[in-house]
């Protein structure tokens, strides 16, 4: 059976991305830890990251950190956090956020239930960044 991040990436649900490429995505996430929290995700279904081969690791840790940096960019936050939980998805991801402070990094507060307007905002602050630091073809339409 397909992850549900597959079938995000495949279309059969929807998502907010905001990086594409051959092998790696990045999509905003539906419970953020705050504003321009996203979600960097290889395509091929890898349960744990432990187990990725060596070349996709690097290619999804090399998009983590230009999205990252996107993120930084478009929040002004004074730094980025990175964190592989993976315990709700069996689809390896790395969730990539504004952090300001150690309470951001506490997944019991996740916003439950964001507006569409704040996540559609993340998108499009992201993207733009994205655009601006020279990654336009990776930035979907």
């Amino acid at each position: 059976m397909a992850s549900v991040f597959s079938m995000i990436i495949s279309g059969e649900l929807p998502g907010r991305f905001v990086w594409q490429d051959d092998d790696v995505v990045s999509f905003l996430t539906i419970n953020p830890l705050t504003e321009g929290h996203v979600l960097v995700v290889p395509r091929q279904e890898v349960d744990h990251w432990q187990n990725v081969d060596d070349e996709l690791w690097a290619k999804i840790n090399g998009v983590a950190r230009i999205v990252g940096r996107a993120v930084s960019a478009a929040y002004d936050s004074p730094r980025t956090g990175l964190v592989i939980a993976g315990l709700e998805v069996p689809h390896l991801h790395l969730h990539v956020f504004p952090a300001h402070s150690m309470e951001d990094f506490d997944f019991a507060t996740a916003e439950k239930d964001p507006s569409s307007e704040s996540l559609d905002r993340a998108q499009d602050k992201i993207r733009a960044a994205l655009r601006e630091m020279g990654h336009g073809d990776n930035v979907p339409a």
